[in-house]
């Protein structure tokens, strides 16, 4: 900056009230709390206007910023820039001092291209373009000061932000259902925003289906009313996106690159959140696409021929059809009507239809596999209990050592973070053991039920509910004239053997002990039984967890108990 600098007894005078010069006032607070104290603006502005009468200076206008300046783009100093550009006959700026006016090397760049004459006027100081080198030297050092304070307070500012952290409260702004309120040791935490987090828990909700785009679902949101906190907008589609990839509303939350335990409430189950990102980084369901008609046999069947998808079409404006896509060249198989698809498949699930001796059956020999089950559950937690244990015993020894001085306290913060991490995902473990251990049962019960109901809730259900239902039972479905071919699913296939052994059982020797001989397993039923026993494991929630990804397919709920995607008791919850 080209600049002069003199004492204030060396301002030139006026020589009359027409010679006046402009001038424009410029004052600032670092921080909301400051202007509150209703002092600090006030007697800036006051200071500066005494100045300018003493000093024969016309104040053309003045500028206030009450905000911090980390960064360039105060909206008071942008306006006075902007003015002081337009305005050539105004080429005074009085200010308090130094560091109300800098706060980065930016703005001092910007001030020096206007070539304006600056007054500060609690230093006693102007610079103008004859100031000379020593100077303009010390007035470079007394910026570089100004801006070493704000590194320093940022500094601070973020050690505070980032031991609230280590202590499980979130440091910053509170997220879309959350809000920000003074803790019991004063310090700001965050609570659930009732307004708001039922609608955000909604929204995970929605997107776990698979069956909405993330735009679908900020629409949706926008109709419940989400809008943001201050300025009431309606939220838009990148916002939706952000808070579901928020790992926040779990309860834990990622800060400067780690994963910490928060101590507010969660918003949505951990489960819920992991299915949720699966869907998002395409893992789990194929990219959203939107159609004109919702046919029920779409992406299902191929075609026997030549193998390739059999895809729904509109005739006369209500009937539908089905024909191969023709892909690998002219195909042979004639187009065919929707209500003959759906009688086949209707007959195929009958197949699954069993009597109550068959639902006894399985069910005792789930109550056999769950004592294996209910052990295993059980070591496995004692095991993460005593892990869990041992990394405690870890930190409260290291405590001590730091307490006497042979551990220092970066080492011991860092340390006891890692450790408390693996804590939280080692109680999340034993969470889930304990959760398959209660349910084991009734979740495999369930499945039962929904394979006896499955042709009833086929023939009753909307195109889209009859996907997911043959999804979940059926796989390599394919149709060649006139007939159609597909296997089911385990445990449902050997379901299918089952009840059919009981028809046919049913039809020669309605007695039990035929019955036995005919199609329970050898041993008349013991809950020995190999057969019963594979079975049982083949519907047990253990297994089928690990396989249910390959059998839902794009089914929204998979992360729901897998027996009650379609029943919960005896209520259909399509």
């Amino acid at each position: 900056m080209s600049e002069t600098m003199s004492s204030q007894d060396n301002r030139p005078s006026s020589t009359g009230p027409n010679s006046r010069r402009q001038a424009v006032l410029y004052a600032r607070v670092s921080s909301k709390e400051q202007e509150k104290e209703g002092f600090s603006i006030p007697a800036q502005l006051k200071l500066l206007r005494c100045y300018s009468e003493s000093a024969d200076l016309t104040v053309a206008k003045e500028f206030v910023d009450v905000e911090t300046a980390k960064r360039a783009g105060r909206t008071g100093f942008d306006q006075m820039v902007a003015f002081l550009r337009q305005t050539p006959a105004c080429r005074v700026l009085l200010v308090e001092k130094t560091d109300r006016l800098y706060r980065n090397f930016r703005d001092l760049v910007t001030l020096d291209e206007i070539e304006l004459e600056i007054h500060f006027a609690k230093e006693n100081v102007i610079l103008s373009r004859d100031s000379c080198s020593s100077e303009k030297f010390v007035h470079g050092i007394k910026v570089l000061m100004a801006k070493n304070y704000i590194d320093n307070l940022s500094e601070e500012t973020r050690k505070g932000m980032q031991e609230k952290a280590e202590h499980g409260i979130w440091p910053s702004f509170a997220p879309l259902g959350y809000r920000n309120v003074d803790g019991p040791n004063g310090k700001k935490i965050i609570e659930q925003d009732p307004a708001v987090a039922p609608i955000v828990a909604r929204v995970f909700e929605w997107y776990a289906t698979g069956n909405h785009s993330i735009r679908e679902v900020a629409i949706m949101a926008r109709a419940e009313g989400m809008v943001f906190r201050k300025s009431k907008d309606p939220v838009p589609t990148g916002t939706v996106h952000k808070i579901l990839r928020s790992r926040l509303y779990t309860g834990d939350f990622d800060w400067n690159g780690k994963t910490y335990r928060g101590s507010h409430v969660p918003l949505v189950t951990q489960e819920l959140w992991d299915r949720v990102q699966e869907i998002l980084s395409n893992r789990f369901t194929k990219r959203h696409r939107k159609v004109k008609h919702d046919f029920a046999f779409s992406r299902l069947i191929s075609c026997g021929h030549c193998g390739c998808s059999l895809v729904g079409e509109i005739k006369k404006g209500r009937y539908v059809y089905y024909h191969c896509t023709g892909y690998k060249g002219k195909c042979p198989e004639p187009y065919t009507r929707e209500e003959v698809l759906e009688k086949r498949f209707t007959d195929l699930l009958k197949e699954l239809s069993f009597d109550d001796d068959v639902m006894r059956w399985v069910t005792e020999g789930l109550r056999q596999s769950h004592r294996d089950e209910k052990r295993q559950h059980e070591e496995a937690i004692a095991r993460l209990q005593a892990e869990h244990m041992r990394l405690q015993n870890r930190i409260d020894a290291m405590y001590v050592d730091k307490l006497d001085g042979r551990v220092e306290t970066a080492f011991f913060d860092r340390k006891a973070s890692e450790w408390r991490s693996e804590q939280s995902r080692l109680l999340k473990t034993i969470e889930g053991h304990q959760a398959a251990n209660e349910n084991y049962i009734d979740e495999g019960v369930r499945l039962l039920e929904l394979a006896r109901k499955s042709h009833e809730l086929f023939e009753r259900q909307e195109p889209r509910e009859k996907r997911r239902l043959l999804n979940f039972l059926l796989s390599n479905c394919s149709w060649k004239g006139g007939e159609l071919q597909a296997n089911f699913r385990q445990p449902f296939d050997m379901l299918a053997v089952a009840a059919t052994r009981a028809v046919d059982a049913a039809g020669s020797d309605t007695s039990n002990e035929a019955l036995s001989e005919k199609w329970l397993p050898k041993g008349n039923g013991s809950a020995n039984s190999g057969e019963r026993e594979q079975l049982a494991f083949l519907i047990s929630p253990g297994h089928v967890s690990v396989r249910r990804s390959a059998c839902l397919g794009s089914s929204p709920d998979a992360n729901a108990n897998f027996g009650g995607l379609w029943l919960t008791g005896e209520r259909e919850v399509f």
